[in-house]
């Protein structure tokens, strides 16, 4: 119970670092683009870090078809795919923020946010 507590110290000490660190990391996803694509890249859509749309592109010989339902069928995959594509960016900038932190647990907890993973390296590294 007592390695309980020094965690829970280290980590109130740590607060103004944390906080620091997620409105650098929250800028940071703001900033970057990530790009979903279906239909053989007929329909693509940008979205930022943040889970942002900020473009959807259909090509012109899709919208000339008419085929509705299957323009809003590869808007929707786009959209998941590039939505996915953002939760594990920001999944990896947590776990990078968290590793560098070196509170023990606190991989463990973020997982328990969405954000998996947080203890292992990441690939490449």
């Amino acid at each position: 119970m007592l390695r309980g507590l020094g965690n829970i110290a280290k980590l109130m000490g740590s607060m103004g670092e944390i906080q620091s660190r997620m409105e650098a990391m929250k800028q940071t996803l703001s900033e970057l683009k990530v790009e979903g694509s279906a239909g053989g890249g007929m329909v693509t859509v940008i979205a930022t870090g943040t889970h942002r749309i900020t473009q959807v592109r259909i090509e012109e010989s899709l919208l000339v078809s008419g085929d509705r339902e299957m323009i809003e069928e590869l808007v929707a995959a786009a959209t998941n795919q590039v939505l996915e594509k953002a939760r594990q960016v920001a999944a990896e900038q947590m776990s990078q923020m968290a590793g560098d932190l070196e509170i023990p647990g606190i991989g463990d907890a973020l997982s328990r946010f969405g954000f998996g993973g947080m203890d292992e390296t990441p690939s490449g590294t």
